[in-house]
């Protein structure tokens, strides 16, 4: 069984105050562009006796270290007592950034953004947010480049002093932003201290790993939540481009496969035509792909070790189950991890989706 340690420390300064918290019932796990979270309660043995370092949420750290790894770190927020126990709740360190607020505007002089890269965008954020005093967490944010833009001459991304813009829904409308960005959070350790990271992905996290396979039998345990809908289900896709009337382009893709024939629209506002049968093409890959893949459970196996996780990355699953059987890619958006404790074994539930999806966003017009 993995061994897990959780670690209390300042939030500014990383002084260690606590190296081993008697924790019992934990959850936690990172997110895509999201700063991930943890949940679980201090033994009621111990609760009077540290209880006291909990009592300063908002100012200090839990980081979790498995096999003297560190794999998850973030602020506490929460330490509210339910009789003898001590819940406690904390969240990545982006989360810090939804408690801070531009108070100069256009972040003391870093912008306003004409043609801006938000990747830039979101290291300005934070540089700002830890130059304030007392701000300094100690994130370090990748150099990481995107091709995406965000502002323009006539309409620049600003924010103004005389209406205070949160720090953290700035980051949020950078990672919205179509082909853009994804972020997520890592923590390591140097020496005594902790490196704070956010990791950028540009248009987007992870990669694809064939060397990591999950199978019915192997690491797949409990029942994968493996939903058939054919609601977004077409094996022909019409896609619409620019232009108006007879000039608008039009082009039809599809397939016959045996089954009932369902059609889709696809609204755009592609004037290239090549674009369009591209865009068209791939509607119609992604909607003749039935089953959904949205959560499984796995344990720690040597064809997808727990610590080779990476959110973002493309994996190839095959299952076996009573109802369906599943073999195709998807995408780790996220993950939870529940520690073992005393004979129950550690779980973690990987949160997924499609790597070929339907279109959600842009320029698209879905049918009711």
């Amino acid at each position: 069984m993995a061994d897990y340690r959780y670690i209390l420390a300042r939030a500014a300064t990383g002084e260690i105050l606590h190296w081993n918290l008697p924790l019992t019932g934990v959850e936690f796990g990172p997110e895509r562009s999201g700063p991930g979270s943890f949940h679980a309660t201090l033994n009621p043995t111990f609760s009077r006796a540290l209880s006291d370092m909990l009592d300063d949420a908002g100012d200090t750290v839990i980081l979790v270290e498995r096999n003297a790894r560190l794999v998850w770190g973030g602020l506490l927020w929460r330490a509210e007592p339910e009789g003898p126990r001590l819940p406690v709740e904390a969240s990545g360190f982006t989360s810090y950034l939804h408690r801070r607020f531009d108070l100069h505007g256009n972040l003391d002089g870093r912008g306003p953004y004409i043609e801006a890269d938000p990747c830039q965008v979101i290291r300005d954020v934070w540089s700002y947010a830890q130059d304030q005093p007392d701000g300094d967490l100690g994130v370090v944010v990748d150099d990481t480049k995107s091709t995406a833009k965000t502002g323009t001459a006539k309409d620049p991304y600003t924010t103004s002093k005389a209406d205070p813009r949160n720090l953290g829904e700035i980051v949020d409308e950078m990672a919205d932003i179509d082909d853009g960005l994804e972020w997520t959070e890592t923590v390591t350790w140097r020496g005594r201290h902790t490196e704070r990271r956010i990791v950028l992905g540009a248009p987007r996290l992870g990669r694809r790993r064939e060397d990591l396979t999950f199978t019915t039998g192997a690491n797949v345990t409990g029942q994968p939540h493996i939903l058939k809908d054919a609601d977004s289900y077409a094996q022909w896709v019409i896609g619409l481009g620019a232009g108006e009337g007879a000039r608008r382009k039009v082009v039809v893709d599809g397939e016959r496969n045996g089954r009932l024939r369902l059609e889709h629209k696809l609204e755009t506002s592609e004037k290239d035509t090549t674009k369009l049968r591209q865009r068209a093409r791939r509607e119609r890959l992604a909607r003749q792909i039935l089953p959904t893949l949205t959560e499984m459970e796995i344990t720690d196996h040597p064809a997808a070790p727990i610590e080779a996780l990476r959110v973002g990355d493309d994996v190839r699953i095959r299952l076996h189950e009573p109802h369906t059987a599943y073999d195709g890619w998807n995408r780790i958006t996220g993950w939870t991890v529940r520690p073992g404790e005393g004979e129950t074994p550690e779980r973690v539930t990987l949160q997924l989706e499609r790597t070929l999806k339907p279109e959600e966003n842009g320029d698209e017009t879905e049918e009711a």
